[in-house]
């Protein structure tokens, strides 16, 4: 059975629009909406309601997409595979390239966009899985992956013709930086901004109650939201990403949608989510990626050197017991279920 539901995370507690519990309480206001075609998100902030919060925040993701999405004809991203160059024709190709050029190098190349067409081959993109390919197959596919063969200024991109390049592991991070940052700029101090599971969140939901973010517990399905901690946020960002549903079963043998970038094959270790967190959801959302690929020692050793970054990881020890690793700059925020 193939299990292709994106992990999500659960904000904790009920928000309200336009309403207000006493004289002197800040009021909590939320919308909802949809992007990237089918990535829903939510928007909770202290202040006045304003319709055009939520259009800008349309408007701000829609060119998001026309930039980013490959799934847009058009996009710039889109572009550039097609024609293996591109001269930039939005504000947000170089700072999400950038990004993706630091964790392929501080990640040892572990974080890697240019892994789609072997994703794709191995049954995770939008095709079914035909025969589960060989080591010829996958090794004629590498020659056209490896991000370091990409070139890059702040003007525009090249690469060899027949790469493919997708942001989609760091994607919704980085939207999410986006609409914090129009609402910082709008002069709000206290908002979560949560997109397809990736959460940003500034100040308190309330001047004594810190924003509280659900970690779903990996060894139950998806409805029934069962949570393996909470965790308090305030000025900070966090993303995860996890096998445990993205995944499926042939002859016998377990395939998980996260691949090597290394190998071409799907990856076989022990950590089954990574949730990060940093001063920004597009470095959070990259990072969890990455440790998906390079497993638990791997993923602490990377923490121990980084002290901006954090990490809550879930894992299967030797006996298959679920078992978490917590680094010690988030782990007073933690409230275990």
């Amino acid at each position: 059975m193939k299990f292709v539901k994106k992990l999500f995370i659960i904000a904790i507690g009920f928000s309200f629009f336009g309403c207000q519990s006493g004289q002197n309480t800040p009021i909590l206001q939320s919308f909802t909406g949809i992007t990237m075609g089918v990535v829903p998100y939510s928007i909770k902030y202290q202040g006045a309601a304003k319709e055009s919060i939520k259009l800008e925040v349309d408007s701000i993701l829609n060119e998001f997409n026309n930039s980013l999405s490959t799934y847009v004809s058009s996009s710039e991203i889109s572009e550039l595979n097609a024609n293996a160059t591109l001269k930039y024709r939005s504000e947000y190709f170089y700072p999400v390239i950038k990004s993706c050029a630091d964790v392929f190098e501080a990640t040892n190349g572990a974080f890697d966009p240019t892994v789609g067409p072997l994703v794709n081959k191995w049954g995770f993109g939008p095709g079914e899985i035909t025969e589960i390919p060989d080591s010829a197959m996958i090794d004629s596919i590498l020659t056209f992956t490896g991000f370091e063969k990409i070139q890059f200024n702040t003007e525009g991109a090249t690469m060899d013709l027949g790469m493919y390049l997708d942001f989609s592991a760091i994607a919704k991070g980085y939207a999410v930086d986006l609409i914090a940052e129009y609402l910082e700029g709008i002069g709000l101090h206290h908002f979560m901004v949560e997109i397809g599971g990736e959460v940003r969140c500034k100040g308190k939901k309330s001047p004594d109650v810190s924003w509280v973010i659900g970690v779903e517990d990996p060894t139950v399905e998806t409805s029934e939201q069962k949570l393996a901690a909470r965790v308090k946020l305030e000025n900070v960002a966090m993303a995860t990403s996890g096998n445990y549903r993205n995944f499926y079963i042939k002859d016998g043998k377990k395939y998980a949608h996260t691949i090597s970038p290394y190998t071409g094959f799907p990856v076989e270790h022990s950590l089954l989510s990574a949730s990060v967190f940093s001063s920004n959801c597009m470095t959070a959302d990259a990072y969890a990626t990455a440790f998906m690929v390079i497993g638990l020692e791997k993923s602490k050793e990377i923490l121990s050197k980084d002290s901006s970054l954090n990490a809550h990881l879930i894992f299967e020890d030797e006996d298959g017991a679920l078992k978490s690793y917590t680094s010690r700059g988030i782990a007073e925020y933690f409230i275990k279920e």
